[in-house]
């Protein structure tokens, strides 16, 4: 990886890390703020968003869905409904997605390395299309 796709990766990475995550409110007990990265394989590429929950606010294409399926799982990306019926490739071009912040008042840091994008998106669904 050349010197300056790693000095990009870290920038983006240390620039999505600043963004303020505050603590939930009573009124956001059903619900959390979340930031959610993915970074391409060696972080080649990295992108991030912030959702926030029950009321879809932030940049998040599919705000709504995420939400809800985040609700379903009761925070916690592991427990998102994967698509079974999706077929999916077995190339091998990792792919790293990331939750971090807070839902119904507890912590939330999770990261899982997925071998390809289309496995991502049929494991997390609408919480990581962005």
């Amino acid at each position: 990886m050349s010197v300056r796709a790693t000095a990009a990766a870290a920038t983006a990475a240390t620039t999505l890390l600043a963004l303020p995550l505050t603590p939930a409110t009573a009124d956001e007990r059903d619900g959390g703020r979340l930031l959610l990265t993915v970074s391409g394989s060696r972080n080649t590429w990295i992108r991030g968003v912030r959702l926030e929950c029950p009321t879809p606010k932030g940049h998040h294409p599919h705000g709504a869905e995420a939400c809800a399926s985040l609700k379903a799982a009761h925070g916690r990306p592991e427990g998102l409904t994967a698509d079974r019926s999706r077929a999916c490739t077995q190339e091998e071009d990792p792919v790293t997605a990331t939750a971090d912040g807070d839902w119904e008042g507890s912590r939330i840091a999770w990261r899982k390395v997925f071998p390809n994008a289309c496995v991502l998106d049929a494991e997390t669904g609408p919480v990581f299309r962005f």
